[in-house]
């Protein structure tokens, strides 16, 4: 049943002995890989079959698919135990996240979009969310000093940024608000 709804197991084990690996496992498991082991006896409980007593060390393997009565050896990636503490520090090292990521959601294209579609955003775009999440205020007249840009192009960047979300709704004259509280988020709309 558990084939059936997707779920998958992986047992590994260093004693390979029929008290470990009984019948009863081995029918419920259609997919069994084994690496090098000691001998012929430990070979035929994981594989039903010799060859694995035969392989090379670091990562050399047969593969026994339900789909085949003969192992095929494959190649698997080997990485050493200073290899994993070693790659485990680096990782421990990064600059963590504040907050946990959330994946942008997805946006449906609108056709009476007003504003058009993200690949019809202005080329300065991303140079002005940036620059009103430092300034933390946005408005048409401060992208137009900024950014020395006319009023025109500088309230259609101004409306692709409220589409986007980055900043809110027009808030009478005063400056708008910005909706992004950090730089991996604003990064996330650009």
């Amino acid at each position: 049943m558990a084939r059936a709804v997707g779920i998958h197991l992986i047992v590994a084990t260093q004693r390979p002995s029929v008290d470990v690996i009984t019948g009863v496992i081995k029918a419920n498991f259609p997919v069994r890989i084994a690496y090098q082991v000691a001998s012929k006896i430990d070979s035929r409980t994981i594989l039903d079959m010799g060859g694995a007593d035969q392989l090379l060390r670091n990562g050399d393997m047969l593969y026994l698919s339900s789909a085949s009565s003969k192992p095929r050896r494959i190649q698997n990636a080997f990485i050493s135990t200073d290899e994993c503490e070693r790659l485990a520090e680096y990782i421990e090292d990064q600059q963590g996240f504040t907050k946990p990521y959330l994946l942008p959601s997805i946006i449906e294209k609108r056709k009476d979009s007003l504003y058009g579609d993200i690949d019809d955003r202005d080329e300065l775009f991303g140079d002005a969310a940036r620059l009103i999440f430092k300034l933390q205020q946005c408005s048409t007249s401060t992208l137009q000093r900024r950014l020395k840009l006319g009023y025109a192009r500088a309230a259609r960047i101004v409306d692709q940024l409220e589409e986007a979300g980055i900043v809110g709704p027009k808030n009478g004259s005063n400056a708008r608000e910005v909706l992004v509280s950090d730089e991996e988020e604003l990064e996330n709309y650009l």
